[in-house]
């Protein structure tokens, strides 16, 4: 039994975005594992184990415009079944 079930991860488009800043909001107000925030200014990637993704995608859409959004559930991946 996995401890974060939901593989989150989206791209972020906007302006003057801060991977670190996102990060640290990130370990601050989510529990989860596995962050990876990396990009620039105008484009952030954000890779996110997590059981609340839907808290994530809402503060990553305060940020800019999100794209590209995938949420996996990994219990149903590993189980052999469609994520």
């Amino acid at each position: 039994m996995l401890e974060f079930k939901f593989d989150t991860q989206l791209l972020i488009e906007g302006h003057d975005l801060d991977e670190d800043v996102i990060n640290d909001y990130f370990t601050t107000n989510f529990k989860g594992d596995c962050l990876l925030a990396v990009g620039d200014d105008e484009l952030i990637k954000i890779h996110y184990h997590t059981n609340e993704p839907w808290k994530v995608l809402e503060y990553c859409a305060s940020l800019g415009e999100i794209y590209d959004v995938v949420v996996e559930n990994m219990e149903r991946q590993e189980q052999g079944l469609h994520g």
